[in-house]
């Protein structure tokens, strides 16, 4: 029997707009930011405001049975509704699914919406709170025994047994992780080792662009490796403004992330992207961005640092705000969604013309991603200044279905084939 549980926690998000440092006006007439896909984008010169674009859209929510729009040969159903701020989802061994929902407090849980397929329609019956009084968790992993939650501030372990339904021990801190008073990136994305021996967190920057002084940049635009037993940790790479999605590529078993890039050199740049990351490796944040390009707002200035700056393995266009990633290596879904990975773009607020808001696919071969992304849950904006909701953590169910957490339409979707026609 597969389930659905909830984890919830304390968090306030807000966005900060930063004046930019040029004497342009804002223009509704945005270039096509399509030409910056993939492994060699085309980037365009840097743009200066007197007030940078900025575009939000207003929630409307699903009404009426709308759902998201997917291909003729998928099919897309509300999993799970009327959840508070969903952000990741984890599918544990039994098909049992946890969503994390991030809330303001006083709410904290972790939420298992119940009975994946009781009645035989995809769809949770039941919603049960499975771990709260949380502090904005994100991340969720489990080895062997032990569940470990990524707090804004800590990765914490709790005891669990296979089939448990609610945890209420109060778990123990394995390593404190950068949090507040700042915590401009709050998110910790979490991932195990295949062996179980170390755990990966991603670590987000403190600012857009280091305006909040380099102190506050301590340890954080980073990926984490920690000691499961020790809680020791080291950075594992670093330049990484908000790394997320972090995940194992099946064949190389190479570790990938989806990265926001910074704000404000106008609305082509800079390209957000998707990288496998390399031991060791720096990726520019805040000195440079996709390799040597230098950002000049940062001082002082670091050229023996941009020199050795990593290009990404391949870009995904400017401010889409990549959350989510999975590798998908079931068999469920057809045949052309087969050996890559989904993409989770929870979309742009700072261009006129949103970018984002939808999930994609990147075909890979040889472990690395080969052509275009092809667009496969769309139909989140209603307008050009509304959206039903937001997608942000992907995961895949023990069937295969792919599982989104829309976290402003508070709903769990679920992508499965089509049924064959007769």
């Amino acid at each position: 029997m597969n389930s659905l549980r909830l984890i919830g926690n304390h968090v306030a998000i807000g966005l900060a707009l930063l004046c930019g440092f040029t004497l342009t006006a804002c223009s509704d007439n945005e270039p096509d930011p399509g030409s910056e896909i993939g492994a060699n984008p085309k980037l365009p010169g840097q743009s200066q405001f007197l007030i940078p674009p900025m575009h939000v859209a207003s929630i409307v929510g699903w009404k009426d049975g709308t759902t998201p729009i997917v291909p003729k040969e998928l099919q897309i159903k509300a999993f799970a509704t009327g959840l508070k701020h969903p952000r990741s989802i984890y599918t544990m061994p039994n098909g049992d699914i946890l969503a994390v929902q991030s809330v303001a407090p006083p709410e904290a849980s972790v939420k298992r919406p119940k009975d994946l397929d009781a009645d035989g329609d995809g769809v949770a019956e039941v919603k049960e709170t499975f771990l709260e009084h949380l502090n904005s968790p994100f991340g969720v992993a489990l080895v062997d025994n032990d569940l470990y939650v990524a707090d804004t501030d800590a990765i914490v372990r709790y005891p669990y047994q296979p089939g448990q339904t609610r945890i209420t021990n109060p778990g123990t801190v394995l390593s404190e992780l950068p949090g507040g008073p700042i915590d401009h990136h709050w998110t910790k994305s979490l991932v195990a080792s295949d062996d179980g021996r170390l755990l990966y967190v991603g670590v987000g920057s403190n600012s857009n662009i280091t305006e909040n002084g380099i102190e506050a940049e301590k340890n954080r635009a980073a990926i984490w490796e920690v000691d499961r037993q020790t809680g020791r940790h080291r950075i594992f790479a670093d330049g990484l403004r908000n790394p997320n999605g972090l995940s194992f590529e099946p064949k190389t078993h190479a570790l990938w992330t989806v990265v926001n890039e910074r704000d404000e050199l106008g609305p082509n740049l800079v390209p957000d992207y998707m990288t496998s990351v390399k031991d060791g490796g720096f990726y520019g944040w805040p000195y440079s961005y996709f390799g040597q390009n230098v950002d000049p707002r940062v001082m002082p200035q670091r050229p023996d640092l941009v020199a050795r700056a990593i290009v990404p393995d391949y870009s995904l266009s400017s401010h889409v705000a990549p959350l989510g990633l999975v590798f998908y290596n079931a068999r469920e879904l057809p045949a052309a969604y087969q050996g890559g990975a989904f993409v989770g773009e929870h979309g742009s607020w700072n261009r006129h013309e949103f970018n984002g808001y939808k999930v994609v696919f990147i075909l890979f071969k040889d472990g690395r991603p080969s052509g275009n992304p092809q667009d496969v849950v769309t139909g989140f904006l209603q307008n050009k200044d509304e959206t039903h909701g937001r997608p942000v953590g992907l995961a895949v169910d023990k069937a295969g279905g792919l599982l989104i957490a829309d976290d402003v339409g508070n709903t769990i979707w679920r992508v499965t084939a089509a049924p064959a026609t007769q």
